[in-house]
């Protein structure tokens, strides 16, 4: 159910008119004298959530008996406390001050006894819920600070996203503040599916998993899911976890898929500075894989990333990015793999084949990072030099197949027809 949105497909929503939906929308759930705990994003997702943070703690700070905010890390790294401040746009003295009963956790995945199991989907369940391609029964495992409130809200960004289909609403829980499981688990199943088949999908059966698993939750959820452009708010819809996501992902489809007649032989994807490592800008990837032409290269151009990334480095290191059926006919050698690792990889390295002990790729994918050239050959991926790359030289030719995107990793680009330009497995 949604209790107020708007979104706009040309222009911008004000603060003025946030401030109106929160009100209106917020005035209708039960908050009053309630313990509340939010959840946000890391600084990994593009979105104004300064204005968002203090027109939530205006609308309902005099409502309720607790409002604190948990940053939906999934296995991203802690974020220090002046990183927090600069992405709420707080001041030090603001955070000692005016917010110092609002408190602002890192969702602390490395901590023994952060979780608490829930309960279990089972293997039938699985079975049915992603057509036969898995069958496992998924402990589901929450942060259980959420067992420590009355309400749970989600206030974060939609985009088209590589596991999920669009991310926002209940990603999260899943994997934002969940044990590694079901974030294992489900990473899995998306990567099995293929990202170019569910990426930009609202309704995927990921997704199902994710709808299932939060049941199991005792507390209620509200949702206040934001779509932005240009770092600006195009939309902003608050309801059940359900209704205000959909609201979202249509929005989302409008603004954040654009849409090309061919395929291109080269594209270069310059990734933001806020993708600090590959597991993040890795993005870059995923967003522009579906218009690369079989035989292509994707240059991931990221002078500022210096490692392959923070949390999985070393398990990468040894594994390496392949394509999905090099592990899927192989799972007896990787099934100690985590499977959010094994999918990460996949996700990185595209569509491919693997037959007869021979894995041919669809694309080339190559880093042009501050990483080595040794251990980027090592993990399997391509090599420049960034200081190599002209990126001026590059632009504007796309009528000779080559395309420079900016800002890569938020935008999903799709061809009209991908039929007919590219080999998409089974």
């Amino acid at each position: 159910m949604l209790l107020a949105g708007h979104g706009v497909v040309d222009g911008y929503l004000s603060e003025n008119d946030v401030h109106s939906l929160m009100a209106n929308g917020l005035g209708q759930a039960s908050l009053d004298g309630k313990k509340v705990l939010v959840l946000i994003p890391d600084s990994t997702r593009s979105c104004p959530l300064g204005m968002l943070f203090r027109n939530l703690v205006e609308t309902i700070g005099g409502r309720v008996a607790k409002l604190d905010f948990l940053i939906a890390l999934g296995t991203h790294q802690p974020m220090a406390e002046d990183k927090i401040n600069q992405m709420l746009g707080l001041t030090a003295s603001e955070r000692s001050g005016k917010y110092k009963n609002i408190g602002i956790y890192n969702h602390d995945w490395q901590k023994d006894g952060t979780f608490k199991i829930l309960g279990t989907i089972s293997a039938d369940e699985i079975a049915k819920i992603s057509k036969g391609l898995l069958r496992q029964e998924v402990p589901v495992g929450l942060n259980k600070m959420v067992l420590d409130y009355d309400q749970i809200m989600i206030m974060g960004p939609t985009f088209p996203h590589e596991v999920v289909g669009f991310s926002g609403g209940l990603k999260y829980i899943f994997p934002g503040i969940a044990d590694w499981q079901i974030i294992d688990f489900f990473h899995w199943l998306g990567a099995m599916i293929t990202t170019i088949k569910i990426i930009g999908t609202r309704d995927t059966p990921v997704r199902d998993v994710l709808n299932r698993a939060v049941e199991f939750l005792p507390v209620p959820v509200l949702n206040i899911d934001v779509v932005v452009r240009d770092g600006k708010l195009a939309g902003c819809f608050i309801g059940d976890a359900i209704g205000a996501f959909e609201k979202a992902a249509e929005l989302s489809d409008k603004l954040h898929i654009v849409y090309k007649d061919r395929p291109y032989k080269l594209i270069i994807g310059i990734a933001p500075e806020m993708y600090d490592d590959i597991w993040t800008a890795g993005k870059c990837m995923y967003k522009l894989e579906p218009i690369v032409a079989d035989g292509g290269e994707l240059v991931i151009y990221a002078p500022h990333v210096t490692e392959i990334s923070y949390t999985h480095g070393k398990t990468l290191d040894k594994v390496g990015y392949h394509v999905r059926d090099y592990f899927a006919k192989q799972m007896d050698k990787f099934k100690d793999v985590p499977g959010g690792i094994r999918a990460h990889s996949t996700h990185v390295r595209g569509l491919g084949t693997f037959e007869n002990g021979v894995e041919k790729p669809r694309v080339t994918v190559t880093l042009a990072t501050g990483i080595s050239e040794e251990r980027t050959r090592r993990v399997n991926l391509n090599y420049r030099d960034p200081k190599s790359i002209d990126i001026a030289a590059y632009r504007n030719r796309e009528d000779e197949g080559i395309l420079v995107v900016d800002h890569a990793g938020e935008i999903l680009h799709r061809l009209k027809e991908p039929e007919k330009w590219i080999t998409i497995p089974d």
